[in-house]
């Protein structure tokens, strides 16, 4: 008998608006407290309930369905790219909503062929590494929660941190000193930007700029989440997470600035009770966190968010609850002021008038007959920048030259020592921040140090004197690190990240400091990273140079990034207009891109172009033929001077020795080069 597709959706409508009825009727009950009215409607709840899941199973069908195609796809991919592919299908019985079937088949074929493209190498490649020559391409889907998980996997290279961070930095999508914060993982979900691609050529398969930024909209459209597990090497793992249906779903109803909101429950981690009796809500520049099992969770005020009437930020002690929600691989706390019960609701389209607002994805009448907003967890996280996938597009970004320059806005730490004087210091120096115990401070000659990772690491007081914390307390720390070594600094408090033009002005003899900045209305010192770190008694650097306006336009290729983070502040507040870049093939596309500059200074030892190979490919022709060139090098070896010469370079000095340096920009810039 075949029915159609029409009557099993209109049967579908009448059970939705009988799950109302229903619901409404238990609000009823529940307020007289009506003993006859009792059995009959837990009766009538118990039919309803059996003729939903009746009509749900008339709608659903197996997830096989969907990937009927696939097989034939994954043959012709593979004569198309030369590549031996297998595809493995589980759980193809596993079944859910048609409706959501329709939505979740195309971003998977795309995943699929992604798989095939981007993630298998070649048989020459994987023999190579030691893997067998036919690559795997898996799929499984399985029922939990109430929800599908489905699982689209492969054996091959896996996500390239790397080679994802030279596109981001090429594309402008964060900066380097943003880029040195994040954790490979956060780095990889650069994938999902709009117009990403790591394809080194347009093909009929990828590189064209469409990608898994749509896979990622279409399944949060259909209120799914998506998250990826990549290891490099071994290969990448997707997993979708989709509701059954879009027609009914459970959701957790909670209170706001008098209003109530239904939040999906597919979203929802853990409830936390916030306040007395709780964990208590902190403050990080007036940005409310909470501590939640040693983790710091970014929180967002939905009252605030949504501007009603009641919303004044509440007090600690006068906080209700935090929803805890999940989007991707973010986790952030939605703060509401009650939390009432979860309940079944029929998702009703949002208004034309709303869909502007991106913190709603449809509508719901509850049991008392009110209409309710149902909150859209990736639309908060979109709206307030909480849980984005990365940094925001920098706006002043207006060429397309590849390099970080000192004119750009520069991420920097806001902290307070000693004084009530905000200090700053370059984000992308800093390794970690540290809350340390008072009891885990030890004292050897005179210095307090820490057990840090296996190894002592000094630490330095900001203040220009220490006295040992009472025990209980904790004390922050800056934690500056490069290969084996690292220096803690010790300061009073941490206020804030902010990005900021980075412009130096007042007096530069003080010791530590290289000068003073505005940042948010208030005068702020800009810490000398090297001299602190001469202080922690490990002879890093050598004392600081006085500052000299040269305004001249400097080249700094450097493959360190703590090396760039270093030098670049020193350079800019000696005059310089500083342009860095981490190869020597990057400074010589910047040739290409018409890019111009008074002097050249570039590391010897470094990936793919170095030092060296740079200069001979400068002095063979070009508008950098004729610039003056400064080479650095941690080496003292016999010759080492000499065949920078013959390579082309004007002068040789210590990576390390930023007064020579200094001297060295000043003597070459005066006399032209002669090659």
């Amino acid at each position: 008998m075949r029915v159609s597709v029409d009557v099993l959706e209109d049967l579908m409508t009448l059970v939705s608006e009988l799950v109302l009825t229903r619901n409404q009727l238990l609000q009823l009950v529940r307020a007289r407290s009506d003993a006859a009215l009792t059995v009959p409607l837990q009766r009538l709840s118990h039919i309803t309930s059996e003729l939903q899941e009746g009509v749900m199973k008339t709608r659903m069908q197996p997830i096989g369905n969907a990937w009927q195609k696939l097989p034939r796809i994954v043959r012709d991919l593979a004569n198309e790219l030369g590549k031996k592919i297998e595809l493995v299908m589980k759980g193809a019985e596993t079944e859910l909503d048609r409706q959501v079937l329709e939505l979740i088949k195309d971003p998977l074929t795309h995943m699929v062929r992604n798989s095939g493209d981007h993630g298998l190498e070649t048989p020459d490649q994987r023999r190579a590494a030691g893997k067998p020559e036919t690559g795997r391409v898996m799929l499984n889907a399985y029922h939990e929660g109430g929800h599908i998980i489905i699982e689209i996997g492969d054996d091959g290279r896996g996500l390239p941190a790397e080679k994802i961070k030279q596109k981001v930095l090429n594309q402008g999508l964060a900066t380097e000193a943003e880029l040195a914060g994040m954790s490979e993982r956060e780095i990889q979900h650069f994938i999902f930007r709009a117009g990403f691609s790591t394809a080194a050529a347009i093909t009929s398969v990828s590189g064209r700029g469409v990608g898994m930024d749509v896979v990622k909209t279409n399944v949060e459209k259909i209120g799914g989440t998506i998250e990826l597990r990549s290891v490099e090497g071994k290969g990448t793992t997707f997993f979708i997470k989709i509701p059954l249906t879009l027609a009914i779903v459970s959701a957790l109803i909670v209170e706001a600035g008098k209003e109530r909101f239904a939040i999906p429950q597919i979203g929802v981690v853990e409830l936390v009770r916030a306040g007395s009796g709780g964990s208590t809500i902190e403050r990080i520049d007036q940005t409310p966190v909470m501590r939640l099992r040693d983790r710091l969770l970014p929180l967002v005020s939905l009252s605030k968010l949504l501007k009603l009437d009641d919303a004044e930020m509440v007090r600690e002690e006068d906080a209700g609850f935090v929803v805890v929600t999940q989007v991707g691989p973010n986790v952030f706390g939605i703060i509401v002021d009650k939390v009432f019960d979860t309940e079944e609701i029929v998702v009703k389209p949002v208004a034309p008038i709303l869909r502007h607002v991106t913190m709603f994805s449809g509508n719901t009448i509850l049991g008392d007959g009110s209409v309710i907003m149902i909150l859209d967890p990736n639309g908060i996280a979109r709206a307030t920048g909480v849980g984005a996938d990365g940094p925001a597009e920098d706006a002043g970004r207006t060429d397309g030259m590849t390099g970080s320059r000192s004119t750009e806005r520069t991420a920097l730490l806001l902290f307070r020592a000693g004084d009530e004087t905000p200090k700053a210091v370059p984000l992308g120096l800093v390794s970690r921040l540290e809350d340390l115990p008072a009891e885990s401070i030890e004292m050897s000659g005179g210095q307090p140090l820490v057990q840090y990772r296996g190894k002592l690491m000094p630490l330095v007081p900001m203040s220009g004197h220490w006295m040992a914390p009472a025990p209980g307390t904790r004390q922050a720390v800056l934690v500056f690190s490069d290969q084996h070594r690292a220096m803690g600094l010790m300061v009073d408090a941490i206020l804030d990240v902010v990005e900021e033009h980075l412009e130096i002005e007042g007096n530069h003899d003080r010791p530590g400091f290289l000068g003073g900045t505005v940042i948010g209305g208030k005068v702020t010192d800009v810490m000398d990273c090297a001299w602190w770190l001469r202080q922690a008694g490990d002879d890093w650097f050598k004392p600081q140079p006085t500052r000299e306006n040269s305004g001249k336009r400097l080249l700094l290729v450097e493959d360190s990034a703590f090396f760039r983070h270093l030098l670049v502040p020193g350079l800019t507040a000696a005059g310089y207009d500083v342009t860095a870049v981490d190869t020597g093939l990057q400074a010589l596309r910047l040739r290409e891109q018409g890019a111009m500059f008074d002097i050249i200074v570039s590391d010897i030892e470094m990936p793919e172009l170095d030092g060296l190979g740079l200069a001979r490919a400068v002095r063979e022709g070009g508008p950098w033929q004729h610039l003056p060139m400064i080479a650095m090098s941690a080496r003292a070896e016999p010759g080492h001077a000499q065949r920078c010469r013959n390579a082309g370079f004007t002068n040789n000095v210590g990576k390390s020795d930023r007064e020579s340096l200094l001297s060295a920009l000043r003597e070459n810039l005066a006399t032209p080069a002669t090659f």
